[in-house]
């Protein structure tokens, strides 16, 4: 039977304002009522669900809060019935009373149950509709088994996947406030009245003029959402706008009444001062809705989210703009059937000519491809640009239509540690960051910028209250000297370039604390993988590669892995689809060892000859009978578009197939030049090895390095072991040096090298490697090892003529091959 004596037992009236409330005998049993949903920032956040029934508040404590996507289950410990009385309840819970801490109306309306409440409470299972304010759709509560020793009375609270269900996203951040006084939970922590609150700042709605009245108040669109996608699409049939870093808007105009309602529907209009409502005012226009995004600019002309909630916070209204970019109603006509040029059109022709300073501006859109307005957004230090089909209509809810593409990622973390500053007057020098997964913190990495001397000085404050014994991540993290470890609970916003191969973010910037965010969903974001799809060269090139298809996915296919020439991985993937056809015979089926650089060639590399966890599948492993140690090798162009994905910058090779390991089928002589030797000199090194090659009649071709040098080699056929081959390639080195010992050396050590040329035979050892034709290089240019012909070498050509992409690169691979018939040239290597 519903009673409230443990409500009453647990609260002292004379202390805590909240209402002590008696059972109500009036109202139906089974018929629901009210719900409320009180946010209270107790020792904890939670959100408290209340639904009315037998004259009280039956009550759940929802820790996370509840969620509109209906594959979130959200833990709901069901507590003592509250009174009736308590449902409007806002206000401060003293400290030191049961529950201390602030309490808001975050969501309120009434319920109604499927079936009879007492027998569903009873049986585990009840199943109710909801009708509020920003919570809708049928619900329901689920009864957990108790484990053994279990006390509470646990319960799931899960969304029913129906017309309101909103999967992926978050209403508790998008709608934080109070719905009865508009106040955010930390303002009604700071002590301003819950009840009856009028704003510091108010501001009128001025009537435009020839405007005689309120018209008609307008239904809420929802709006329409961007899917979130790596690469900006291309084609015409897209247009390209700013994304924005703001609060999206839309904009109810009806005679002189106007409206800002926020992507749920919450009207804040109050909260962005009178310029913008004043403007669209002044419109001339029975009725509109427009869709845009409220924005701070900094002084680089970008738009801040951290800039506008600080003037939020600070009431200063006079640097908000309002920058539009659809019109789904005007004058009485629905638009949203209009393609979105049309509304535009209409939508610019509404605003007509704007003053430099509008305080409302229509959000212009470029037409170029979507490509290149990536790119320059990133250059601009834009966030992204969002891409829309011009033709389609206007959907609510998230579609393929809108597409955004970002240039930095952005995201929530948990604050789990610090390292304090050892410099005078700033708090922290970092924050060790992380994310929930599988229930357990990951470490994402440290954040060491973006901070005031003022705001690091606050969190640290905040920080230190949270101290803890030991670390909360799964797994040890690197250490600093004086590393606090903290209670994971405090989630900041933190902006960053990339996530690396270990999932450990760079150039991590903070923005702020989101306290509208609990510590708990705070998840790796990951938008949607793009399929790798390598590009043949394009037609005016004459390039006769066709197009390469892979299985492998490329994550994130747009990182730069030569960040001053702007080639990404997908980049590379592209240049050895146009070089496969000519590269498959000298890199499939053979023994590689790998240069990878996973953070661009700028980062750490790393040579690597064996697998390591997590290599993929499309990278083949065999066993060498010799030493058993694992052999790297692959069967096809999936396995070159792992390597890319793997962060190979450089595939070496081994000089024999994997079928015969003991009988190379070439030889190398790779000319590497003391610093200081001019090029011209490696060039004519090169033609003396030829010119002796010719006279033993062993035949030869020629290759840039793609840096300092050529690479001079020789096809066999595979009969002779390695020792016969790497003896001939010594002798022959050490013959060139006894020619001229002032240009020549076969010696490795650099003192024998100063100022000469090394002729480097040791390549042809068992296991020795030597850079893949095509290759690129982890060079500066962004380089490829070049097959080439000797009348090029002999007309001057560099070693490094040949970057990835170039147009000289590719009018060199619209030529004949070089290197045609390069294995059916060998011959077998005599002795002696």
């Amino acid at each position: 039977m519903a009673g409230l004596e443990q409500y009453h037992a647990k609260r002292d009236f004379k202390k805590t304002s909240e209402p002590a409330g008696k059972v109500s005998r009036t109202g139906k049993s089974d018929a629901g009522g009210i719900f409320v949903i009180h946010k209270h920032a107790a020792t904890r956040l939670h959100y408290d669900l209340r639904l009315e029934h037998g004259g009280v508040l039956w009550s759940w404590a929802v820790t996370r809060g509840p969620s509109l996507d209906p594959h979130e289950k959200r833990l709901a410990v069901h507590v003592e019935d509250h009174p009736i009385d308590y449902a409007p309840f806002e206000g401060t819970i003293p400290k030191g009373e049961y529950g201390g801490g602030s309490v808001i109306v975050w969501d309120e309306g009434t319920w109604v149950p499927e079936t009879d409440p007492a027998k569903a409470m009873k049986k585990g299972h009840i199943s109710f509709e909801l009708k509020g304010h920003k919570l809708h759709g049928l619900w329901h509560l689920v009864r957990l088994k108790p484990r053994p020793g279990e006390k509470r009375d646990n319960w799931l609270l899960i969304k029913s996947d129906d017309a309101a269900a909103r999967p992926g996203e978050d209403i508790l951040k998008e709608a934080p406030q109070s719905v009865k006084s508009g106040l955010t939970i930390e303002e009604v922590g700071e002590g301003k009245a819950a009840k009856g609150h009028k704003p510091d700042v108010w501001h009128s709605n001025k009537p435009a003029a020839g405007k005689a009245k309120p018209g008609k108040r307008l239904d809420f669109i929802e709006p329409q959402l961007a899917t979130l996608e790596r690469d900006a699409p291309s084609g015409e049939d897209w247009l390209h706008e700013v994304k924005f870093d703001g609060y999206r808007m839309q904009a109810q105009i009806a005679g002189t009444d106007v409206r800002l309602l926020t992507r749920t529907g919450l009207d804040w209009t109050e909260k962005f001062g009178g310029e913008i409502v004043a403007e669209l005012a002044a419109l001339k226009c029975s009725d509109a809705i427009v869709d845009g995004e409220i924005v701070v600019l900094a002084d680089s002309g970008v738009s801040s989210f951290s800039l506008l909630q600080q003037d939020l916070s600070a009431n200063r209204t006079n640097r908000f703009i309002y920058y539009v970019f659809d019109l789904m109603r005007l004058d009485g006509k629905d638009l949203r059937r209009e393609p979105l040029v049309e509304r535009k059109q209409a939508l610019q022709d509404l605003l007509g000519k704007q003053p430099e300073n509008a305080a409302v501006r229509f959000s212009d859109h470029f037409f170029d491809p979507g490509k290149i307005m990536l790119e320059h957004a990133c250059r601009m230090g834009l966030e992204g640009v969002v891409s829309k089909r011009a033709d389609a209509p206007y959907r609510s809810g998230r579609g393929p239509t809108w597409v955004k593409s970002k240039c930095t990622a952005r995201q929530e973390f948990v604050i789990g540690g610090y390292l304090p500053s050892d410099k005078t007057g700033r708090g922290l020098r970092s924050l060790l960051v992380g994310y929930y997964e599988a229930g357990k913190l990951h470490y994402a990495g440290r954040v060491g910028t973006g901070f005031s001397a003022k705001g690091a000085n606050e969190l640290k404050k905040r920080l230190d209250a949270l101290k803890a014994a030991a670390s909360p991540f799964d797994a040890a993290v690197p250490k600093g000297k004086g590393l606090v470890w903290v209670k994971p609970q405090l989630v900041g916003e933190v902006e960053f370039r990339s996530w690396t191969s270990d999932r450990i973010i760079r150039h991590a910037s903070f923005q702020g604390l989101r306290e509208d965010k609990p510590a708990e969903d705070v998840v790796q974001e990951k938008p949607k993988a793009a399929t790798a799809k390598a590009r043949p060269a394009s037609s005016d090139t004459g390039t006769s590669a066709g197009t390469m298809t892979t299985s492998v996915k490329l994550s994130h296919p747009d990182k730069l892995l030569w960040p001053e020439e702007k080639i990404s991985k997908q980049g590379l993937l592209d240049h050895y689809a146009r070089v496969w056809p000519r590269m498959e015979q000298f890199v499939v089926n053979r023994p590689l060892s790998l240069v990878r650089a996973p953070d661009g060639v700028g980062g750490p590399r790393f040579f690597q000859k064996h697998a390591s966890a997590g290599m993929s599948d499309k990278i083949a492993r065999m066993k060498d009978p010799t030493d058993g140690e694992e052999i790297l090798f692959i069967r096809d162009f999936d396995g070159v578009a792992a390597l890319v994905q793997y962060g190979v910058v450089e595939i070496h090779i081994w000089g024999c197939m994997i079928d015969k390991l003991e009988q190379p089928d070439q030889i190398i002589f790779d000319l590497d030049p003391d610093e200081g030797v001019d090029v011209k000199a490696v060039r004519e090194a090169a033609l003396d090895i030829r010119g002796k090659l010719d006279e033993l009649s062993l035949p030869n071709f020629v290759k840039t390095s793609g840096g300092k040098g050529y690479h001079v080699l020789v096809p066999l056929k595979p009969s002779a072991d390695w020792e016969a081959v790497k003896t001939f390639a010594h002798d022959f080195a050490k013959a060139l040096e006894q020619g001229a010992p002032d240009r020549y050396t076969a010696t490795l050590s650099k003192k024998a090298r100063t100022g000469k040329i090394f002729v480097d035979y040791l390549r042809n050892g068992r296991g020795s490697t030597t850079v893949a034709p095509y290759s690129s290089r982890a060079k500066k240019g962004a380089t490829v090892s070049m097959p080439v012909t000797w009348t090029e070498i002999e007309a001057g050509l560099a070693p490094n003529a040949f970057p990835i992409g170039d147009k000289t690169t590719l009018a060199k691979l619209s030529e004949a091959d070089p290197w045609k018939g390069f294995f059916e040239a060998g011959k077998v290597l005599k002795r002696g």
